[in-house]
């Protein structure tokens, strides 16, 4: 047995599983985010260890300021709905050239999906799934992201898969582009996200 395979004989359950995690969210500061310039956004505080995105005119949320890959990389973070019906806690990431939004909770508060796959949205195009989100649960949510995929998971149950040669991934025509790079966002709900973090993928 090597020195490294006796040190992960000795860790806690689950430790092999957090290698290779880079935290992005101290759970005390803002540290490397900043609030998005949202037209009439909300304000961004830190609260009892989370993130918290409060009601705006429409969306409020945060962008990341450090360096972030934009492929070969997965990205986790915990996130509930505090108060309100639309999307908590909608993703903004990279894929290689261009960008898309991971929207959980949008529209009638259950549409799951990606905005905009082959110039459809969340709404309309085949990620498209209906999920409810009980105010005040927290859900556990994944996404990685590679040259020839993209998935996402909702703890741990797979509920997106889109082969990105075939498919066009880009951002709607509205305000979530103010997100990027890397971001996060909610629409006229109270969104809560902590336990955020990355880590390149092969």
């Amino acid at each position: 047995m090597t020195r490294r395979e006796w040190m992960w004989a000795l860790a806690p359950a689950g430790a092999a599983a957090e290698e290779g995690w880079t935290s992005m969210f101290d759970g005390a500061t803002l540290g490397k985010w900043k609030p998005a310039p949202f037209p009439g956004q909300g304000k961004v505080d830190v609260r009892e260890g989370m993130l918290v995105l409060e009601r705006g005119d429409r969306m409020t949320g945060l962008v990341w300021t450090e360096p972030f890959p934009t492929v070969n990389y997965e990205i986790r973070f915990e996130a509930a709905r505090l108060a309100g019906n639309d999307f908590f806690a909608g993703l903004v990431f990279p894929v290689k050239e261009t960008h898309c939004s991971w929207i959980c909770g949008g529209w009638d508060g259950s549409t799951v999906g990606l905005s905009n796959v082959d110039g459809y949205d969340a709404s309309e195009n085949e990620t498209s799934i209906n999920r409810d989100f009980p105010q005040g649960r927290w859900y556990g949510f994944r996404l990685a992201v590679t040259a020839e995929r993209v998935r996402a998971w909702i703890d741990d149950a797979l509920v997106i898969e889109v082969d990105v040669t075939r498919h066009a991934l880009a951002l709607r025509f509205d305000d979530t582009d103010l997100a990027k790079p890397l971001g996060f966002a909610s629409y006229g709900t109270v969104g809560g996200i902590r336990k955020v973090a990355w880590r390149r993928i092969g």
